[in-house]
């Protein structure tokens, strides 16, 4: 389970989130959401170690990550799928999956006929450069190579950003399968309701660096979230 409490981030002079708290537990969903700009990506650069807190502390199964690297929270479990995919452009399809393999042991560094099952566009594209795959490609190779580091938390910033409607369908699909796997906690940061609502077991909302709506997701009233998310 993975606990973050009261989070402080600033650029600069600037206060990025103000005690931000989220919980994610494993073999369940939650999302966070709100408009461009409200700190959800900082929130999560502050949980994988990519920008350093000024105060809070971020848990994940009792052990405080809160002083640790990036590289070392990764060996903790914590895998990253970042706004804009970031996979390498000059390495293959194949090469860019075995980049995950960089926090296991030699014995278990195997990509598992699971993701291709996951995203079987993948499989006939082993040899294809990341580059020249299309943006919904990308995504699916983004995540599998995050999936390959057998982690314990998966934090997805924005999977559904500038992907076709066919291949959101696809990422839904594949992010219930892992819930229902039971294996990993899933922070998903999204700003489209709908597809949010059909994932959350659990929610929070963001405002000006704020948690300014949290509960279930059974019990989100999609009038109340709204209006955080219109412009």
């Amino acid at each position: 389970m993975l606990t973050v409490e009261n989070i402080d981030l600033y650029y600069g002079a600037g206060q990025a989130l103000r005690r931000v708290s989220v919980t994610a537990e494993t073999g369940k969903i939650t999302c966070v959401l709100g408009r461009n700009g409200v700190g959800k990506s900082s929130l999560l650069r502050a949980i994988v170690g990519h920008q350093p807190t000024h105060a809070g502390r971020v848990i994940l199964d009792g052990k405080d990550l809160t002083p640790l690297k990036a590289y070392e929270r990764a060996r903790q479990g914590v895998a990253y799928v970042p706004q804009g995919r970031e996979i390498f452009p000059l390495l293959t399809v194949k090469e860019n999956l075995e980049t995950g393999f960089a926090r296991l042991p030699s014995s278990e560094r195997i990509v598992s006929d699971e993701l291709f099952d996951l995203f079987p566009i993948l499989k006939s594209m082993l040899g294809r450069r990341g580059g020249d795959l299309s943006g919904g490609q990308q995504q699916q190779l983004a995540i599998a190579r995050a999936l390959v580091a057998k982690p314990r938390l998966l934090v997805l910033d924005e999977p559904t950003e500038g992907i076709q409607p066919s291949i959101i369908k696809d990422i839904g699909r594949a992010i219930s399968y892992l819930r229902q796997q039971g294996k990993m906690a899933i922070l998903l940061v999204e700003q489209y309701f709908d597809f949010a609502r059909e994932l959350a077991d659990s929610y929070a909302v963001m405002e000006r660096g704020e948690v300014v709506l949290a509960g279930k997701g059974a019990d989100m009233v999609e009038s109340d979230v709204r209006r955080y998310l219109t412009v």
